[in-house]
């Protein structure tokens, strides 16, 4: 009977540790190329992509830095109009303020101005117009014939007097002050009843004066801060009625008057307010 043989496959052990030696050499080559050829990979990263990245990232933070400055300078200008807003408010709250503080002062100088001089009949009025330049020399009032007012008629304001009435319509009149160059009146001196005439003078009022002159004092007893109102002997002015104090008096060449400067009692800048004597002077 025939013997059956089976034939086993096998390999040398040199043959597998020769296989094994060449598998690391070649796992040893791939580590070695992979190594050398991260370092430009790595550089290339490092010296675009990361400053490409900064870059990015600056220009991101940039425009949300701009975005809020603009929005922050869009809610100040916001915040300033609406300050200015209120500002402005307040000012023309102030402007009107003011103007109602003046103007009851104004009233109050009249009313006391009304109870001194409480035998005059009188109408109060407002001034709506005036001569150029800086002083009421010539001004309009806003009552006429229709209100009783009539040429000659005395004005008064402030302290004392202010002018007469030269011309009238229906309801409107003119007035010419004691300052205007063409003003002359005859006063008189309070504490001596001396005569004397007062002169308007527009030049002289920008050191708030007027002139005076042709004053009789033989005995020395007018000095400066003298009361001067007008005269009785005066033919359109009513008598007593202030018109202001002495600030220089000096002799006159001829050593027989005397002349100098008086300061009047009304502030002939301003005058919004009035009072028109209603009386004549007698014979008028």
């Amino acid at each position: 009977m025939a013997k059956n043989h089976r034939h086993k496959f096998s390999i040398p052990s040199r043959y597998v540790l020769l296989a094994l030696s060449m598998l690391c050499v070649v796992m040893m080559v791939i580590s070695f190329a992979t190594d050398v050829m991260s370092v430009p990979l790595n550089s290339v990263v490092g010296y675009v992509i990361v400053p490409f990245q900064k870059g990015i990232s600056k220009a991101g933070e940039w425009l949300n830095d701009r975005t809020d400055s603009l929005n922050t300078i869009k809610d100040l200008q916001k915040e300033n109009s609406e300050l200015k807003a209120k500002v402005d408010e307040l000012s023309i709250g102030m402007n009107d303020l003011q103007a109602d503080r003046y103007e009851l002062s104004e009233l109050r100088e009249l009313f006391a101005l009304d109870e001194r001089y409480s035998d005059y009949k009188k109408v109060g009025a407002r001034v709506i117009g005036k001569d150029t330049g800086n002083w009421f020399s010539n001004f309009i009032i806003d009552k006429g014939a229709n209100d009783g007012i009539s040429v000659d008629m005395n004005v008064m304001a402030g302290s004392g007097l202010v002018g007469i009435v030269t011309e009238v319509g229906p309801n409107w009149a003119s007035v010419k002050s004691i300052i205007d160059d063409e003003t002359n009146l005859s006063g008189m001196v309070m504490s001596t009843s001396d005569n004397l005439i007062v002169s308007g003078d527009l030049n002289l009022m920008n050191d708030g004066n007027i002139r005076f002159s042709q004053l009789i004092d033989s005995e020395n007893k007018v000095v400066t801060g003298d009361q001067i109102v007008t005269s009785t002997i005066s033919d359109k002015y009513l008598p007593n009625i202030t018109v202001g104090y002495i600030t220089e008096i000096k002799e006159d060449s001829n050593n027989l008057t005397k002349s100098g400067y008086l300061t009047p009692v009304v502030d002939f800048k301003h005058l919004n307010t009035v009072l028109v004597i209603t009386d004549l002077k007698q014979g008028k």
